[in-house]
């Protein structure tokens, strides 16, 4: 990859703000945490979200995703529970 060239990934935590959250909040807040800050981000009305549980959904994919094999098991774990925990959330 050229030095010039970006990642996409960076363009979009710099300008989407998917990550309007709380530093450190996926090292160290629980699931509930975790699953409770994403709701209030993609229900905030500067979004406009048409599907909030899809925004809040993604975003965690999103912090997932490019994490990618840095996260130990037991890393990985949190964003799963959080993912069960925002579908409560949002009663699905």
């Amino acid at each position: 990859m050229a030095k010039s060239a970006k990642k996409w990934s960076a363009e979009v935590t710099a300008h989407d703000h998917p990550f309007d959250l709380e530093p450190g909040l996926f090292a160290s807040g629980s699931a509930q945490q975790i699953a409770a800050a994403l709701k209030k981000s993609a229900e905030d009305p500067a979004r406009h979200s048409d599907d909030t549980y899809r925004t809040a959904m993604s975003m965690l994919d999103f912090y997932v995703n490019r994490a990618g094999d840095m996260l130990t098991p037991e890393q990985r774990a949190k964003p799963d529970q959080a993912k069960v925990a925002l579908r409560q959330a949002f009663g699905r």
